[in-house]
């Protein structure tokens, strides 16, 4: 009986602590119930911040990619800055850029002064091409005003109060505009110009616009200046036809109507320092023995100097003609000194080009002299220079190659090439051995090169491990490479490879991932070993992608491409294909891949002669009118495909 009672109190116990318990549950339950209903609430109103509330830190007012367009509606005058969180300028500016919010906010009527976080607000930065911080931008109904001036209150309060004005216009642009009833007249009259062909769809055009702007303003104060011009080439296409134009933007430098390539750089000093040294004489004066003696021991290049009685010599004026062309390959000289002429000899009215002494040998003239006549054409001269300024056995180098060692076939002799006093005797012993060889075999060119300066070239021939101490390598025509076989180097070894490849008995060597087991795909996969066979292929067009597999623009184009390639499965006479120009040759010097993606159309009919796909528009339209325009064999009409 006792232990039932002690059973029945322990049991009430039990259930009394359980009541408790769970009421202390259920308290806590609606505690955080009402938490969550507060998080919820506070979700709800973050869900309703879109971005778009204008912020105000200080008098600057904080804008976005979501609110910068609907805030500058209706503004006259607006003063913008693009910073960056982490830069130390804009740390150092932001208590100067308060002052002058302050400063413009006191201005009647009042100027909004605002500030991007480049970094953030991206589409921002890329659509005003913000390219460093701080960038300042005066906003003027919309549009933006370029500011260039001090980063100080007063020099930008007073610049943007002045843009403000109600009769401010922007200066006119110092970059002419020039169309097809104006190109001749001042393409013809200027004694220099350069000329940017641009589309206005082009994304390196838009980067290039502004740049293009500012070097035409210091260049155009300059004495005399030097004007840029601009031509739209897809408005005025019989100018663009005319000088090549087939890519954007492509610059060009007139002189009196005749053009030249533009090789310089494409940004402000770069355009304005390249085209201050175009515009002064292409030969420079040398007056002192000395420095032409120093040219001859010590050059690595053929010394060309033109000889001349006066600046009035009639020569004198057919040779600087000559040398306008080629002055971006080859460094001119002239003289009037008679003791130079001596030196040379040489008498007033011609050229001699003499290589220098570490490049002469038995099997060579060490000089060439060429006599300008009154009857003498331009292009003879210029002849001259292209004919004698490599020596039978020269040194190619990463610095001369894109200007020497362009012509094919070039045969190449890899090993530690250094003509410094410690190493020149063993430079000179294995060049010694090629010049035997070279001498027989007048039709191609020859040049030592140091196995580490060209190292990717040698193993892409196969050669990079090969253990012998001098390698050799032809590089063909059409890309084409041929590897010597590694062995002990001598003058007959040489010999033997070289006629072996005159009498069509080497295969060239191309790198190439493995050829695909299946290749059914809407767009057929194309390596190396089977680039002549699909691309090539003379009974098919094809139009060929090259691209990187790291490349965000190909992988955003991939998608699309392979909807192309079922658009057109059914065509038999049509190929959609790709190949990763990073892991396969391409044995074909038309095909220049120089970005990613590159594409090429191969027409049926002319394999050699590749169209390239310069249009914006790559979608399944735009690839579908440029196949529609160009393909010969297309068995289906638009409306049937």
């Amino acid at each position: 009986m006792g232990r039932h009672k002690q059973w029945t109190t322990n049991t009430i116990a039990f259930y009394q602590w359980r009541f408790e318990y769970v009421l202390l549950i259920s308290v806590l339950s609606m505690m955080f119930a009402e938490v969550d209903e507060v998080d919820d609430s506070d979700d709800e109103e973050d869900d309703e911040d879109d971005g778009t509330e204008v912020k105000d830190e200080n008098g600057v007012l904080v804008l976005t990619d979501n609110n910068f367009d609907t805030f500058m509606e209706g503004k006259d005058t607006v003063l913008v800055e693009f910073y960056a969180p982490w830069c130390g300028h804009c740390k150092q500016f932001a208590s100067e850029y308060e002052k002058i919010a302050q400063s413009l906010k006191e201005n009647d009527p009042p100027i909004p002064v605002a500030k991007v976080d480049a970094t953030k607000s991206s589409s921002l930065a890329s659509r005003f091409e913000v390219s460093g911080y701080p960038t300042f931008k005066i906003m003027k109904k919309g549009e933006p005003v370029e500011y260039d001036g001090a980063k100080n209150e007063q020099v930008i309060v007073a610049r943007v109060k002045e843009v403000a004005q109600p009769d401010w216009k922007p200066p006119p642009e110092a970059t002419l505009v020039l169309t097809k009833d104006s190109f001749d007249d001042v393409v013809n009259n200027a004694d220099i110009i350069l000329v940017e062909f641009y589309a206005p769809w082009c994304g390196h055009c838009k980067q290039l616009a502004p740049v293009y702007e500012k070097a035409a303003k210091d260049l155009s104060q300059r004495s005399p200046p030097i004007p840029l011009a601009k031509v739209d080439a897809t408005q005025e296409k019989d100018i663009a036809i005319r000088f090549g134009v087939s890519g954007y933007p492509t610059l060009k430098i007139f002189r009196k109507g005749k053009a030249f390539d533009y090789n310089g750089p494409r940004e402000k000093s770069g355009i304005v320092d390249y085209m201050s040294e175009q515009a002064g004489p292409p030969s420079k004066q040398v007056q002192m023995v000395k420095q032409v003696s120093e040219f001859i021991k010590d050059g690595d290049d053929a010394v060309i100097v033109g000889v001349f009685s006066s600046e009035q010599d009639t020569t004198y004026d057919l040779y600087l003609e000559a040398c306008h062309v080629l002055r971006e390959d080859f460094k001119f000289l002239h003289t009037f000194s008679s003791d130079l002429a001596k030196l040379l000899k040489a008498s007033p009215g011609q050229v001699v080009m003499v290589q220098p002494e570490k490049f002469r040998s038995k099997y060579e003239k060490a000089s060439h002299t060429l006599t300008i006549k009154d009857s003498t054409e331009v292009s003879e001269v210029q002849d001259f220079f292209k004919k004698h300024i490599l020596p039978l056995v020269g040194h190619r180098k990463q610095s001369n190659d894109a200007k020497r060692y362009t012509k094919r076939p070039l045969v190449v002799v890899y090993y530690g090439v250094d003509f410094g006093f410690d190493f020149r005797k063993a430079t000179q012993f294995w060049r010694s051995k090629v010049l035997e060889v070279a001498k027989d075999f007048p039709e191609y060119t020859f040049a030592i090169a140091d196995e580490e300066d060209y190292s990717d070239e040698l193993k892409s021939l196969g050669l990079s491990d090969s253990g012998e101490e001098v390698n050799v390598g032809i590089l063909g025509d059409g890309g084409k490479k041929f590897a010597m076989e590694p062995e002990e180097f001598e003058s007959e070894v040489l010999r033997e490879f070289i006629m072996a490849f005159k009498k069509g008995k080497l295969k060239p060597v191309i790198k190439s991932q493995p050829v695909p087991k299946n290749n059914k795909g809407p767009v057929k996969v194309v390596v190396g070993k089977t680039f002549d066979d699909i691309v090539m292929d003379t009974k098919k067009d094809v139009l060929i992608e090259f691209y990187a597999p790291w490349c965000g623009h190909c992988k955003k184009l991939d998608p699309d491409y392979t909807a192309l390639g079922k658009k057109y499965k059914n065509e038999k006479n049509l190929v959609i294909a790709k190949m990763d120009a990073t892991a396969n040759d391409v044995p074909h010097d038309s095909y220049k891949t120089e970005g990613f993606p590159t594409i090429y159309f191969a027409p049926s009919n002319s394999k050699q002669s590749p169209i390239k796909f310069e249009g914006g528009d790559r979608t399944i339209e735009g690839f579908s009118k440029f196949l529609e325009q160009h393909a010969t064999k297309l068995s289906q009409s638009k409306d049937e495909l």
